[in-house]
């Protein structure tokens, strides 16, 4: 039984521990008070965990693995619900690629909807869905015409035409080569304009239950439903379907990808030789410590034994196919990424996009102001942060992009 544990223990006033996978990584104050506040909750239990790439969220710690007895947390799950990786192996070499790699780039940008456009028709939507997203779609409709039909406001949203879609933000596309020459595709999204809704309508819902129960919060984002409540089987249901809608998205962008490709690389490949589609920001029922809990993983990565998933750097930094140990203190989990260490605003103020280029220097992707925000050095270092979670994890495949694709 492995005893090497790299976890640190804090006691927490009032609360239960916090064990926390960060030696060597940097933590903000606000972050670790943020995991205090969640361990003081009374539905918390034995402890709540802090991947390395642990970091301020809304409420609950990017980063975060927080069991809860009877009870979830809306904002813990938070409202990207679902994002998630997909990474899949091809039989293409590194040879393969051809030498100019914008033409793949723009094949990739104009098979997958991504970004937005403020004031005007959302760019990253869908105008007229192809027949594999309306073929997707009715996988879904049933359920979400179930939920809609409790909150009705739902179905004004993006949805339908959001599926298929990139966003914006951390989310990306990208082409990599891992350490023996082989191409992977790889991308992180979620469930986009819909999920947003679901989590934001949700959240609110929480609080103003917390309020009218006079319920006591560290944080009253931290506001909770309890089985047996109003909105907690509704929640249930809708954040299950959020989790859906964002394996499926993930999964026709990463087709669309594949086809638009083919177009470009001359030669015929085989894409699916590996494949790993998995969740960062969800929650789901599990056994722990003897004990049936809900476990909310904000951006933090189940890591069963044996369970492959997928760790990304940032633009210009490698990522990680990984294979989970297992362990049990960590409820089975990992970090979901390198974890940021400046805020979208504070990188923008400290960078250049002559920084931007010399970070991203060898990678067809954007090198514009407005992408300085995802600059490699916003982030914490790739490689301190798997070393702090050796005992979760190990590597299999080190990839590094080529291209890249933002929204």
């Amino acid at each position: 039984m492995q005893t090497n544990y790299n976890y640190e223990e804090t006691m927490v006033e009032g609360g239960v521990p916090l064990r926390t996978w960060t030696r060597g990584v940097p933590v903000d104050p606000k972050a670790a008070e943020q995991l205090s506040n969640a361990a003081r909750l009374p539905v918390v239990w034995p402890h709540v965990a802090a991947m390395p790439d642990v970091h301020v969220g809304i409420g609950a710690t990017i980063g975060s693995v927080i069991p809860t007895v009877k009870a979830i947390i809306p904002a813990a799950v938070g409202v990207d619900i679902g994002c998630g990786m997909m990474a899949c192996k091809t039989t293409l070499r590194a040879e393969d690629l051809p030498d100019n790699l914008a033409p793949l780039r723009a094949a990739i940008e104009q098979a997958v909807p991504h970004g937005r456009t403020a004031g005007a028709r959302d760019k990253g939507a869908w105008n007229t869905p192809p027949d594999a997203v309306d073929a997707a779609w009715a996988q879904l409709d049933g359920e979400f015409t179930e939920i809609t039909r409790d909150y009705p406001k739902l179905k004004n949203t993006n949805n339908r035409k959001h599926l298929g879609t990139l966003g914006t933000g951390n989310h990306f596309i990208e082409v990599c080569l891992d350490e023996a020459g082989a191409v992977w595709f790889m991308l992180h999204s979620g469930s986009r304009g819909v999920g947003n809704a679901i989590g934001t309508m949700f959240i609110e819902l929480a609080k103003k239950d917390a309020e009218r129960n006079d319920v006591h919060l560290p944080d009253r984002d931290l506001a909770y439903f309890e089985e047996g409540a109003k909105y907690f089987g509704d929640y249930v249901r809708a954040v299950s379907w959020a989790q859906a809608f964002a394996r499926l998205n993930r999964e026709l962008m990463m087709r669309q990808v594949i086809e638009a490709a083919r177009k470009v690389i001359g030669k015929p490949f085989e894409s699916h030789v590996e494949a790993v589609n998995c969740h960062h920001n969800y929650v789901q029922q599990e056994t722990h410590f003897g004990r049936e809990v809900y476990v909310t993983r904000k951006g933090a990565m189940s890591a069963k034994a044996g369970q492959l998933g997928i760790i990304p750097g940032s633009m210009g930094a490698k990522s990680f196919i990984v294979r989970g140990k297992g362990n049990p203190q960590s409820f089975e989990s990992c970090s979901h990424g390198a974890g940021r260490v400046l805020s979208r605003t504070q990188a923008k103020k400290r960078y250049t996009v002559a920084d931007q280029l010399a970070a991203t220097e060898g990678v067809e992707c954007r090198k514009d102001a407005d992408v300085i925000d995802e600059i490699p050095m916003a982030y914490k270092d790739i490689d301190a942060v798997m070393a702090a979670q050796s005992d979760l994890v190990d590597v299999v495949h080190t990839l590094r992009q080529v291209v890249c694709v933002k929204g």
